[in-house]
């Protein structure tokens, strides 16, 4: 890159000066000072940074940017000038404070004044153009310091990688990485690989961090347990388990060895496909390898068992945890909550809830709405509704989940009119929606009737920026359908394929209990052969939904093939289902096939 850098710099440094703050975190911040004291400054008139005699600077008194500023041009007025040390020090304050823009100020100003600068001085300036998003900049700073005659190091080289990330062009971060791997422009280190392959995680190519996992393990400087601890965790993250488990098994000969993060991510890889034999297992050789489990571990298994229904499970664990002084947190308490919801079991789920603050911590927004969640779903609005009122009064602010989760509950029990105030209520918060709070205000629409607004409000949707997806598409298919507008429901359900969507088991269901409604049973069963040709597969609820249409029209001998294949597949009649059976049961006896045939899909709780 060739340019005039004593013309550059400085006008770039005025330009980006107008950038807001961008607060960023981030795995790798080298030009951060390790520690400062910081105390609440009282200003005077009398008061100096430093001793008349010797100019020694509290940089821990700094607390805005106009501090820093304040005590520059006291620094820059002094002669000698203070050592390249002091300014580094100063940015570094600047720095710490998340103040970039007005840290590469200070910086254009130290050129102009030919204070002394070091590769240290560049390297804060190249890391906060990446932290304000100007990676370009960043580069062209990288060639003043090359100008004059300032020799880039790994940490340099590690930031611009970093910034290449943050930009989103992790195809030109892995480039750079593999030239200066390639070439030996510098000796890498642990933390550029992790910044890479953290970079490579974060981006979605998981996939491609475990391949340059593979090419750095051959290099002279290993990969360390981060490392390896970044691509296990992606890995079970993508569902992709077993290869995570690969790397796992190979660690041992490689000389590493395994950390609470790594069993971590792989029990909760392993939880999330339901493998508990193999998680009991790791657990197990976990503490065989004198490794504690902390209470991410914890909540790991907390989480899992609730959302399996295995409550007991789950309270053993949480007495467990006592057991071994490990302090469970508010998101154990929060996944029980969840759990005791899940089952219905809102007496438990409140005692848990109210026994927070007992355990000496206070309940998050995540605790208000999952218990909310609880209450919506067994149709006790009002507790909910306290719950919702009381957010504020705990001194904790509303999100866009306690507000869908509230408006999801006032429209289930038809307080439509209440719900559509909560959307404009979040509206002037100016709590943005998500796709999920736009589907809930779909299916109030729906089910308050208002099909005509359903379809502009997922219009209007579109030109908010919010892309309906299948489940939004499947609430208004659902709502034409209740509204006897099965022809214009068939014809939204043509279209998705054309909005590069397919529908799901839940579209396809509902289609097909519409055409069963309607007596159009042929109509159903091409309907029913085209989802599984799509690859879609008929759950349950599809089958015992197909059944019920041949009842309704009393023709329960032609729902024996559908008997027949819900059987091999493993479904049971719901109970709507068995008890429309029994009348036709009745009549035919015991002795007939149908009998037998529904005896062997007799609902579990029957």
């Amino acid at each position: 890159m060739r340019f005039n850098s004593a013309v550059f710099v400085p006008a770039i440094c005025r330009r980006i000066l107008f950038f807001p703050p961008t607060p960023s975190l981030h795995y790798y911040q080298p030009f951060l000072l390790s520690s400062f004291h910081f105390h609440t400054p009282t200003f005077t008139r009398q008061q100096k940074y430093f001793s008349s005699s010797k100019p020694t600077f509290d940089f821990g008194c700094i607390r805005r940017p106009e501090h820093a500023i304040s005590l520059f041009h006291r620094m820059i007025a002094l002669k000698p000038l203070p050592s390249v040390v002091d300014f580094n020090k100063l940015l570094g304050a600047l720095v710490k404070m998340k103040h970039h823009s007005a840290a590469l100020h200070l910086f254009d100003r130290m050129l102009e004044r030919d204070a002394p600068v070091n590769l240290y001085t560049f390297s804060i300036a190249i890391d906060c153009f990446c932290l304000v998003n100007r990676i370009d900049f960043a580069f062209a700073i990288l060639g003043s310091l090359v100008k004059r005659g300032i020799r880039p190091n790994v940490v340099t080289f590690s930031t611009l990688i970093k910034g290449l990330f943050l930009e989103g062009n992790f195809a030109e971060a892995q480039k750079l990485f593999l030239k200066l791997l390639r070439e030996k422009i510098c000796d890498l280190d642990e933390v550029t690989y992790l910044i890479v392959l953290n970079g490579l995680c974060k981006a979605g190519h998981t996939l491609r961090a475990r391949d340059l996992l593979n090419i750095l393990e051959k290099g002279r400087c290993k990969p360390n347990i981060k490392a390896y601890n970044t691509v296990i965790d992606s890995l079970c993250k993508d569902r992709m388990v077993d290869d995570a488990l690969q790397i796992f098994s190979k660690l041992a000969e490689k000389g590493m060895s395994a950390d609470v993060v790594t069993y971590n991510s792989l029990l909760h890889g392993l939880c999330n496909f339901c493998r508990w034999k193999e998680a009991k297992y790791l657990l197990n050789e976990m503490v065989a390898h004198k490794i504690s489990p902390d209470v991410v571990t914890f909540n790991i298994l907390v989480d899992a068992y609730c959302k399996e229904g295995l409550l007991k499970d789950a309270e053993d664990v949480f007495k467990i945890m006592s057991q071994l002084n490990v302090q469970p947190n508010v998101i154990t308490y929060n996944a029980l909550i969840d759990g005791y919801c899940l089952q219905g079991q809102m007496d438990k789920a409140r005692e848990v809830f109210d026994s927070i603050v007992g355990s000496g911590l206070k309940p998050d927004i995540s605790s208000y709405s999952s218990l909310m969640n609880g209450y919506c779903k067994r149709g006790h609005v009002n507790e909910a509704w306290r719950l919702f009122l009381e957010i504020h009064c705990q001194g904790l602010e509303h999100d866009v989940v306690s507000y869908s989760t509230m408006m999801q509950g006032l429209f289930r029990v038809g307080k439509c009119t209440d719900g559509f105030k909560l959307f404009e209520e979040m509206q002037a918060r100016k709590l943005s929606p998500d796709i999920m709070t736009c589907n809930i205000l779909l299916e109030g629409l729906c089910k308050a009737g208002r099909i005509t607004e359903a379809f502009s409000f997922l219009i209007m949707m579109k030109g908010k920026g919010f892309i309906p997806n299948t489940v939004s598409y499947s609430i208004v298919i659902e709502g034409l359908c209740k509204d006897n507008k099965i022809d214009k429901a068939i014809h939204l359900f043509h279209e998705l394929p054309s909005k590069g969507l397919q529908p799901n088991v839940i579209t396809f269901t509902i289609l097909i209990g519409a055409l069963c409604e309607e007596g159009k049973m042929q109509d159903a069963k091409d309907l029913l052969i085209r989802m599984e040709k799509s690859g879609c597969l008929p759950n349950s609820v599809t089958y015992n939904v197909f059944v019920r249409g041949f009842l309704k029209r009393n023709e329960p001998h032609d729902a024996i093939p559908l008997l027949e294949e819900m059987k091999r597949r493993g479904f049971s009649l719901d109970a709507t289902t068995f008890t429309m059976f029994l009348d036709h049961l009745q009549v035919e006896g015991q002795d007939g096939i149908l009998f037998k045939k529904v005896k062997k899909l007799v609902p579990k709780d029957v």
